[in-house]
């Protein structure tokens, strides 16, 4: 595992921030003031715990699981061919187009945002056109152009959203922190486990491992490092917003929640930084999303889970699944009001993240993971999911429908399509030798014990 690739320490981190801090955070602060009171801060840092379980489970895989698929390969690696290892990829497909189709919509209505009124629908067409386009073209340069414009994207918009931050963290008003100003522990619990599409994102780089200078190491380091920065970034905006805006007041303006509370203290400047940033974020989600789904479609389609024409490569890159993936995004971001599925979305992911915590526990002797931690992240996750279906039965049932539909056409399609072409998703990556002698060790003492 000390091969040499393209991508570094840095750009891995920034790929992971840059799937995280993407139009997450721009869609869903204000709706989680809305939910959590003056505790969204412990919102963020409850989902933030479910996220840092379940990286652990990400990094050792992908360490073990090398490979273009990153998801795909876990679970074909744990539960091997068939319908609940076919169902999940196709899932997973589809839930990051859903989220590709969220960051680009949102990436247009900020951009149409500098322009008149009456041109705004216009121009928000044109910057969701042309952003996937854009990025679409960046990423069929290839895996070190995405690595470098990664660093660049994500170094800027944090520069604003640290700005943001250090500015306003001296005129917080701590009284507007107080548990008093908490929401019951209840609807506490479930705000933090809805937004935790905020923090979607950083499983994108295991599709990165096999362009990763001394993965073994590079690895776990950039899941840790990306997710804990990322989850201190969210807990420090939003005590700068909580503390800086009086609740009522970010409800009213939940849908650039971040833009209003940056007024008080850094003026109408800070409204256009932070719509900047807004527009730097969306664009690196959708930059570091289809860089992952590119290569999901591809090791998908390589073993006969979607059409083979995906699995040709140009310029030895699985160009095909990008096209596909981008030229799906293009028609859902300009016909549909994607705003209203954007948490059934995290719930697709929330499935996957559960699925990938059991792939863990299943062959945790092979990754030489504790067992227990896996067992603990797969829990928050179905609980996570849990308490977001719960607090969309009480506001917006239709949505539990979306979910429902998205999870049930994974797999009829996965049933569909192997009924009729007989092929099923396999592993990708072949054992190594540490791996060959703990399966045969382990078959030794299966033997042993039925002996006795």
């Amino acid at each position: 595992m000390s091969k040499k690739g393209p991508l570094g320490l840095l750009s891995v981190i920034s790929i992971g921030i840059g799937g995280m801090v993407g139009g997450g955070i721009f869609a869903v602060l204000g709706f989680a003031v809305q939910l959590a009171g003056g505790g969204t801060y412990i919102a963020f840092a409850l989902a933030g715990i479910v996220a840092l379980l379940t990286s652990y489970s990400y990094a050792k895989l992908s360490v073990t699981y090398p490979s273009q698929g990153g998801t795909v390969e876990f679970l074909d690696q744990a539960f091997g061919p068939g319908l609940t290892t076919g169902g999940l990829n196709v899932l997973l497909f589809l839930s990051y187009i859903v989220m590709l189709s969220l960051y680009s919509f949102a990436f247009g209505s900020y951009l149409s945002s500098f322009f008149p009124a009456e041109s705004q629908m216009l121009w928000r067409h044109i910057g969701t056109t042309g952003i996937i386009i854009l990025m679409t073209a960046l990423n069929i340069i290839g895996a070190k152009a995405v690595g470098k414009a990664e660093e660049w994207i994500v170094g800027i918009k944090i520069s604003i959203l640290l700005l943001f931050v250090l500015t306003g963290i001296w005129s917080v008003n701590t009284g507007q922190l107080q548990p008093s100003t908490w929401a019951p522990f209840i609807s506490l619990v479930a705000g933090g486990m809805i937004i935790f599409v905020a923090y979607e994102g950083f499983e994108l780089i295991a599709n990165a491992a096999e362009d990763v200078k001394d993965p073994s190491k590079t690895l776990p380091r950039a899941y840790y490092s990306a997710v804990i920065f990322v989850v201190a970034l969210y807990i420090l905006i939003s005590i700068v917003t909580v503390g800086n805006l009086p609740v009522n007041q970010i409800i009213a303006a939940k849908d650039y929640a971040l833009a209003a509370a940056a007024q008080p203290f850094l003026g109408v400047i800070g409204f256009t930084l932070v719509a900047i940033a807004a527009l730097l974020s969306t664009g690196s989600a959708i930059n570091a999303t289809l860089y992952g789904n590119a290569r999901v479609s591809y090791i998908i389609a390589k073993e006969g889970e979607l059409p083979v024409e995906l699995e040709n490569k140009i310029w030895n890159r699985p160009i095909g699944g990008l096209l596909l993936t981008s030229a799906i995004t293009l028609v859902i971001a300009n016909i549909f009001d994607i705003s209203n599925i954007a948490t059934m979305g995290s719930g697709g992911f929330l499935i996957i993240f559960a699925a990938v915590n059991l792939s863990n526990l299943k062959v945790h002797a092979k990754t030489s993971s504790n067992k227990y931690l896996p067992i603990l992240g797969a829990t928050t996750c179905l609980f996570a999911l849990a308490a977001l279906v719960w607090q969309t039965a009480l506001t917006s049932p239709f949505n539990i429908l979306i979910l429902a539909v998205l999870v049930v056409s994974a797999f009829v399609i996965e049933i569909i399509y192997s009924r009729f072409t007989g092929k099923h998703v396999k592993p990708v990556v072949k054992p190594t030798k540490k791996m060959k002698d703990i399966k045969k060790a382990e078959s030794k003492m299966e033997s042993e014990v039925r002996e006795k």
